[in-house]
């Protein structure tokens, strides 16, 4: 059943989510991506994005304004998009370079990306905005909270969850489609 890993899958757990599955991480080099439970320890957000075998291109955008991270799906051939990911207080550093992966899992797959189109928004910004933004040195999601942990980030040497205040967790952002 759809619900359940067939003798194939070698146990019998409940499925999370369906896939194709498309999520965002973050990490800074401290984090991994847990293929076992596919990511969710980390996870920002993500959808399901059922694109495997249609007969017409899919798109989606990834959009960072205002320190706000979202992503949006066009799947259906209908030139319509779709909430996918929608993650607040997200900061990100300027300067650095866009790429893309992808992740399969125990399964083979092909993941092809044709095109990518990058745009700098030109966004009108208070001077409290651009100075906070100036200050930005290593990516960061405010306030969040990984699961199994009581500090609101992972503590880096030297801190504990009382000591250190900074404010989320320094990351590189991941987008994976699996």
């Amino acid at each position: 059943s759809e619900g359940v890993w067939g003798p194939g899958g070698g146990r019998a757990e409940p499925w999370p989510r369906v896939f194709p599955y498309i999520s965002a991480m973050v990490n800074n080099g401290s984090l991994t991506y847990d293929h076992d439970r596919d990511g969710r320890p980390t996870e920002l957000g993500g959808c399901t994005a059922m694109v495997r075998n249609l007969n017409h291109d899919t798109f989606l955008v990834i959009r960072y304004v205002k320190r706000r991270l979202t992503v949006l799906i066009d799947i259906d051939g209908k030139h319509e998009w779709r909430d996918c990911i929608d993650v607040p207080g997200v900061r990100l550093p300027r300067g650095y370079y866009f790429g893309t992966s992808s992740v399969t899992g125990d399964l083979s797959d092909n993941h092809d990306i044709i095109s990518l189109k990058l745009y700098q928004l030109t966004v009108e910004r208070t001077p409290e905005e651009e100075k906070r933004d100036r200050e930005v040195y290593l990516p960061v999601v405010d306030n969040l909270k990984l699961p199994g942990s009581p500090c609101p980030v992972p503590p880096t040497e030297g801190c504990s969850c009382s000591r250190c205040d900074t404010g989320g967790v320094t990351a590189h952002l991941r987008l994976t489609l699996a």
